[in-house]
């Protein structure tokens, strides 16, 4: 999932729905009412920080800057490492494996190869690291539930923006000429309130929900393979399991090179 992705597709979009516009002969300045913008935008933004308050739930900036710029995690490259791991483990040990976790910046993967390392059983792995896994997807659903919800305040506040303008326009009834240009007016507000649901708030909360589904995914693979190791697995077996976990078109692994075999006699050992 490349990182500029969602922001270009957010932003051709928009240029759409201004190309609409000016194909069917409308004046954009129409649209930039100062009001609407306001109560819309600036009321979703408030109660999107309401409801994103709290010890388990980032920040909104932080939300938005994660949809906008968040990237899918490299379970191919994750598939390489792994195997690496196997082979060492299989030629020298499990116990060999432990200079291997202070070149691992990733805290899951640490914690998983310490406790490989650690000698703890697989149903104590499997268990630990699969708690983490399921933590970590209540904090990502939390995340993104935050922009789905702005993405229901903002149409709602965009209708109340309208019934506000209408309720000026019905007690001005004076002047029959305005009438329709003020009407025009007042539907700016629910304009605004669909157009950034759809186009800035639920494509972020959509793009989260995926970045989290990928990286859990990510982590189970890892999981699956340190329990293949830990169950004395030959590497290419190992990475035949993790290839399962890539789309189809990633699944052509290259050929191991000999010096990654285990030696027969290691082999025999394990």
């Amino acid at each position: 999932m490349k990182t500029k992705n969602t922001a270009i597709g957010m932003g051709a979009a928009f240029v759409c729905v201004l190309l609409a516009l000016v194909l069917d002969h409308d004046s954009i300045a129409k649209f930039a009412n100062p009001t609407a913008l306001i109560l819309v935008l600036g009321g979703t933004v408030s109660l999107a920080m309401a409801v994103s308050l709290g010890k388990n739930v980032p920040f909104l900036p932080k939300l938005v800057k994660t949809a906008l710029t968040g990237q899918a995690v490299d379970t191919s490259g994750l598939c390489d490492r792994v195997v690496h791991l196997a082979t060492v483990a299989r030629r020298d040990g499990t116990l060999a494996l432990e200079k291997e976790i202070s070149d691992e910046h990733d805290p899951f993967f640490r914690r998983a190869l310490e406790m490989l390392v650690d000698g703890r059983d697989a149903e104590t792995v499997r268990d630990v690291m699969g708690a983490e896994i399921r933590a970590m997807r209540r904090r990502h659903a939390a995340g993104s539930s935050v922009l789905k919800k702005a993405g229901g305040f903002s149409p709602t506040l965009g209708i109340i923006g309208t019934v506000v303008g209408l309720i000026h326009v019905m007690s001005n009834l004076s002047s029959p000429s305005t009438l329709g240009p003020a009407i025009a007016v007042a539907f700016t507000a629910t304009f605004w309130g669909v157009l950034l649901a759809n186009l800035f708030w639920l494509p972020m909360g959509d793009k989260l929900v995926r970045l989290s589904e990928e990286e859990a995914e990510y982590r189970e693979a890892l999981l699956d393979g340190i329990l293949a190791i830990q169950a004395g697995d030959n590497p290419r077996v190992v990475q035949a399991r993790l290839l399962s976990y890539l789309p189809a078109a990633a699944r052509s692994a290259p050929p191991m090179h000999p010096a990654d075999e285990p030696s027969t006699e290691a082999g025999e050992a394990a």
